[in-house]
């Protein structure tokens, strides 16, 4: 299991977001130099979670993204699957008789990564921008 880049940066990106978009929308050029993540990979990140509507965009000198919603209603879980982000344990189908193995059962510790996964994705769940906030700040001080 493994998060990628994508998932780790959008997330790493929302929450620089979250915490300046407070007076103006936040351009990604800003974002990208705070946070040490490529423009380009920035502009397909939020391709993504503009279409997911997790951020909305202003043009022009002024422009730049802003959050659709509060930062505690925006869930960790959103982020990911905005990005095609999948927290996945197992390579098999939880509804497949077949194990990952390609043999006709599940394997000996199959129940195990299945329920690793599930804890995965239920503290993602329970998370969100708010909380990623707070713990940053709680830092800070």
């Amino acid at each position: 299991m493994k998060l990628t880049s994508k998932g780790r940066y959008a997330v790493m990106a929302l929450v620089d977001l979250a915490r300046f978009d407070t007076i103006n929308p936040v351009s990604l050029r800003d974002i990208s130099l705070r946070q040490g993540i490529s423009l380009d990979y920035l502009e397909q990140i939020f391709f993504k979670l503009k279409k997911n509507q997790i951020v909305k965009s202003t043009r022009g000198t002024l422009g730049g993204y802003v959050l659709s919603k509060k930062p505690n209603e925006i869930k960790l879980t959103n982020i990911l699957n905005a990005v095609d982000e999948k927290v996945k344990t197992v390579q098999c189908k939880k509804e497949s008789k077949k194990g990952c193995n390609g043999k006709a059962t599940k394997c000996i510790t199959h129940n195990l990564w299945d329920e690793l996964e599930t804890h995965i994705n239920t503290f993602f769940e329970k998370k969100s921008l708010q909380d990623l906030l707070k713990n940053n700040s709680d830092r800070l001080n």
